[in-house]
């Protein structure tokens, strides 16, 4: 048995057969996206997703298109299922699994959690396990999990989150990635095998499923109907373009110390009335409302996106701020971001634009029955004076 900890054999990621679970979702997809399209890659991704409602093939058509069956294989399956794991480790010699799997929203994890305890922390030891059995084998193994900011708590008016900040989750949701984080870092120390992990800022960019800030906006904005801020609008996040993240899990495949966590943000914080207001300035260049068809049927009064920020009630447990210092990445990797959020948000908003066939294809009943619980709700609590 391999029980040397942190000892790894010679990992070559650029043409290794790497597992990525979850890779139909926003970040994962992204990710696939960007390793063959902007890498040197010549091995082999296989994405395994469970399709759940943010899980969408047609996130990954063109990579489908382009590369099937010489590079991309897509496998339909739970992260839970040991023995389906195996299987496909041993059928495709998998060496790297880069773990983007999880439910992943604040809200939902309050209405819901016990799929987020279920998913989150037992999908992540099942794969561990499988993984450990494959590093009782061979030497060049890398598990590579992804998490969030979120497990850190909330900051204050100044100050940042660093890679040893003390977990202190707020929601059911932060929670649960808590625990999966503590279960790789305990598997790295108890049994050796080789992971990394990373704790990333929020992300946006295309493909983005619209329960997420940024693109719920933009879609609203655009049907004319009322963009729904939480509280006071004045929460601060710091805000990563997709691409970017993309980016650095590739550099700590590539140059990550076996055992280390690595912070991954784009250094820039927003309110998220800032970030509102950012969507409907640049909605109004691109798409004024004076020629937006949806706007003169469905609010024929507004004359700017503006007018249709509406405040609901704070959720619970809603974190004041989050802002994550990547000194360790960027000295150690040489890694930074390359887009400014002004640019990347841009960039976002000209994407769902150009794509109304997908919105309209995952636009499902299920995005509107969220949305329904999330923001009518908590606006109705507002109103009776409990928000």
């Amino acid at each position: 048995m391999n029980n040397s900890k942190g000892a790894t054999g010679a990992l070559h990621p650029a043409s290794a057969a790497i597992l990525v679970t979850g890779g139909a979702g926003f970040i994962g997809s992204n990710f696939i996206r960007y390793v063959f399209n902007k890498t040197d890659f010549a091995g082999t991704i296989v994405n395994y997703d469970k399709l759940t409602y943010a899980g969408n093939l047609s996130n990954l058509a063109d990579i489908e298109k382009k590369f099937h069956n010489t590079g991309y294989v897509f496998e339909r399956g739970d992260i839970r299922d040991y023995a389906k794991v195996e299987e496909l480790i041993r059928k495709y010699g998998i060496t790297i699994i880069v773990h983007f799997a999880a439910e992943s929203h604040v809200d939902r994890s309050i209405f819901g959690p016990k799929e987020f305890v279920e998913t989150n922390i037992n999908g992540t030891f099942s794969l561990l396990e499988a993984a450990r059995q494959l590093w009782a084998e061979r030497s060049d193994v890398r598990f590579h999990h992804i998490s969030t900011d979120e497990v850190y708590g909330s900051l204050g008016d100044s100050g940042y989150f660093f890679e040893n900040t003390p977990y202190d989750p707020r929601s059911p949701y932060s929670a649960s990635k808590a625990a999966s984080d503590h279960l790789v870092r305990a598997y790295y120390h108890t049994y050796g095998l080789p992971v990394t992990l990373s704790n990333c800022s929020n992300n946006y960019g295309p493909y983005h499923f619209p329960e997420k800030l940024i693109p719920l906006i933009i879609l609203n904005a655009v049907e004319g109907k009322p963009l729904p801020v939480y509280g006071d609008g004045r929460n601060v996040r710091d805000w990563l373009y997709v691409e970017d993240h993309a980016d650095a899990i590739w550099q700590i495949l590539l140059k990550g110390r076996a055992g280390e966590t690595y912070n991954i943000g784009g250094e820039c914080e927003r309110e998220n009335i800032e970030v509102v207001n950012a969507i409907c300035d640049i909605l109004e260049e691109l798409r004024p409302p004076k020629d937006n068809t949806l706007i003169r049927k469905q609010s024929p009064a507004v004359g700017r996106y503006r007018e249709l920020i509406t405040f609901v009630g704070d959720r619970p447990g809603h974190d004041r701020r989050y802002a994550v210092n990547c000194d360790k990445i960027k000295k150690e990797l040489g890694w930074s971001h390359r887009h400014n959020f002004e640019e990347g948000l841009r960039h976002t908003i000209e994407w769902y634009l150009r794509n109304t066939a997908w919105i309209e294809q995952i636009k499902s009943g299920e995005y509107t029955k969220w949305i329904e619980k999330n923001y009518t709700n908590y606006k109705k609590l507002k109103n009776e004076g409990q928000g």
